[in-house]
C-alpha cells in the first residue's frame, strides 16, 4: 500500500518561485516518496517527532511521517541555504 501525501501551502508556495527545470525534479521526487519515504538521501530532523528531510540537489524537502495512518505531510520546500535549517 502506498503513502498518502499532503503538501502544505507554504511548500507549494515555495516550490512555485524555484526554476521550472528545478520544480519538475522536486516533483518527480514527491511521487517516488510515495512509494518509500525512506529512500534517497534523508535524515532525521533532530530535535523533531518525525520530522525528516529529504535532500534534492541544493533543495530540501521538510516531511513529517506518520506512520501509524501511512501519511506523509510535506512541511516545506526550500532552497540550502546556511539559514535552512
Amino acid at each position: 500500500m502506498n503513502w498518502e501525501l499532503f503538501i502544505r501551502k507554504r511548500a507549494r508556495k515555495n516550490l512555485a518561485h524555484f526554476p521550472k527545470k528545478d520544480q519538475i525534479h522536486i516533483a518527480e521526487i514527491l511521487r517516488e516518496i510515495v512509494f518509500n519515504p525512506y529512500s534517497g538521501n534523508i535524515e532525521k530532523m533532530e530535535g523533531e517527532i518525525n520530522v525528516w528531510r529529504r535532500r534534492v540537489g541544493s533543495y530540501r524537502i521538510l516531511f513529517e511521517l506518520r506512520v501509524s495512518d501511512k501519511t506523509i505531510a510535506v512541511l516545506d520546500i526550500r532552497r540550502r541555504t546556511s539559514s535552512t535549517y
